[in-house]
C-alpha cells in the first residue's frame, strides 16, 4: 500500500503564490483537496487563526510529533494543530498507512533517522 504525490503550491496560486521551486512542496492529493487556498487555519485549542505549517521554511519537530506507534501526528504549536485539523492529517486511511509504513521500515520519521 503506496501513496501518490502531487506537486502543491505552499502559497496559493489563488492568492498570489508563484510556481517557483521554494513555493512548491508535494502533497498527498486528500490533504491538498483539504487545504484548498488556505494559509491559515483554526487552532482549536487557542480558538485563533494562525498560519498553517509551511514545509520549506518551518521545522516538523518544533510544529509535529508522533504518537500511538507513530501512526498519529499530534500537533505540539498552534500551527501544528491546525494544520493537522485543516489538513484531516489523521484520517482512518492515513493512520492505516503509516502503520502500513512502520511494520515495512518506510515510516517518514524512521527513515529520517537512518540518514
Amino acid at each position: 500500500m503506496g501513496v501518490t504525490f502531487e506537486v502543491d503550491h505552499i502559497t496559493p496560486a489563488s492568492t498570489g503564490g508563484k510556481a517557483t521551486l521554494s513555493n512548491l512542496c508535494l502533497s498527498c492529493p486528500t490533504c491538498n483537496r483539504h487545504n484548498a487556498n488556505r494559509v491559515t487555519a483554526l487552532d482549536v485549542l487557542t480558538e485563533q487563526h494562525v498560519p498553517l505549517y509551511h514545509p520549506t521554511r518551518d521545522q516538523w519537530d518544533e510544529h509535529l510529533t508522533w504518537t500511538d506507534g507513530a501512526t498519529l501526528l499530534v500537533g505540539v504549536t498552534p500551527t501544528g494543530r491546525a494544520t493537522i485539523a485543516a489538513l484531516q492529517m489523521n484520517r482512518p486511511q492515513l493512520v492505516q498507512l503509516r502503520g502500513y509504513w512502520v511494520a515495512t521500515g518506510r515510516h517518514p520519521a524512521e527513515v529520517t533517522k537512518k540518514r
